[in-house]
């Protein structure tokens, strides 16, 4: 953590040798790419920062990590992220050429209101570049991708970096990035080392699988509700339950 503010990008200001990397394979490649997540440095703060590049090369969402990591398990890890990090305030959740997908990062993926606000505002797949550790990893990796997705019925992708054994961090990588279907079927995953994984996705079974269980339908509005904050607001993109 504490070197990442020397790799910090200037992504607004055009500074960011990773965007421009990932634009010029987008561009050249046709595709739309979500981008990982990245130090960015903006107004003199830090952020954990993912964004979305178009087949054209362009941003076409940034998402800045929302909810910030702490553990505190004695004899094992501790890591406050919120030494280093400043929390992003907006959701983003975006149109592309292979659906409408919402973006969080690592730890976002713990909080299940801000995947149902996807869901409410529709998105077909939400993905979330993560690095969890191998505590948090072993215990929670699975668990949570196959919640995420059968909660509100649609697809989870992660993307997790390799582990480096020999790696001089005491952060040890867990891995195994993954591709989860709505009904919580593992579609493609990777083990912990180095790997490309190719998957397909149907998005007509979300429809088919809401049909067969409208648990939206179902839900107690009456009892409890999701309240989009900011678009009730001032129509900008902020969750609370």
């Amino acid at each position: 953590m504490e070197t990442l503010p020397i790799y910090g990008e200037d992504i607004d200001g055009g500074a960011s040798p990773s965007i421009s990397m990932l634009s010029e394979i987008a561009s050249r490649r046709k595709i739309t790419i979500v981008g990982g997540s990245i130090p960015e440095k903006s107004s003199g703060q830090l952020f954990n920062t993912c964004c979305v590049i178009g087949p054209d090369g362009q941003i076409k969402a940034k998402h800045r990590k929302l909810h910030l990591f702490e553990i505190d398990i004695p004899g094992n890890i501790t890591l406050r992220e919120s030494d280093t990090f400043t929390a992003g305030q907006e959701p983003a959740i975006v149109d592309t050429d292979v659906g409408r997908i919402g973006i969080g990062i690592c730890h976002d993926i713990r909080f299940p209101e801000l995947a149902m606000l996807y869901r409410s505002r529709g998105a077909h797949l939400i993905c979330y570049p993560s690095a969890f550790n191998m505590s948090t990893g072993q215990l929670l990796w699975d668990l949570m991708q196959k919640s995420r997705a059968v909660d509100n019925q649609l697809f989870v992708v992660t993307c997790s970096p390799a582990r480096d054994p020999d790696a001089e961090s005491d952060y040890m990588i867990w891995g195994h990035s993954s591709l989860i279907g709505p009904l919580g079927e593992v579609i493609a995953t990777a083990g912990h080392e180095e790997a490309t994984v190719i998957g397909e996705i149907d998005l007509s079974i979300i429809r088919t699988i809401r049909e067969n269980l409208p648990l939206e339908m179902q839900s107690r509005d009456d009892l409890y509700q999701l309240v989009d904050v900011r678009r009730e607001s001032a129509g900008d993109n902020a969750c609370a339950a």
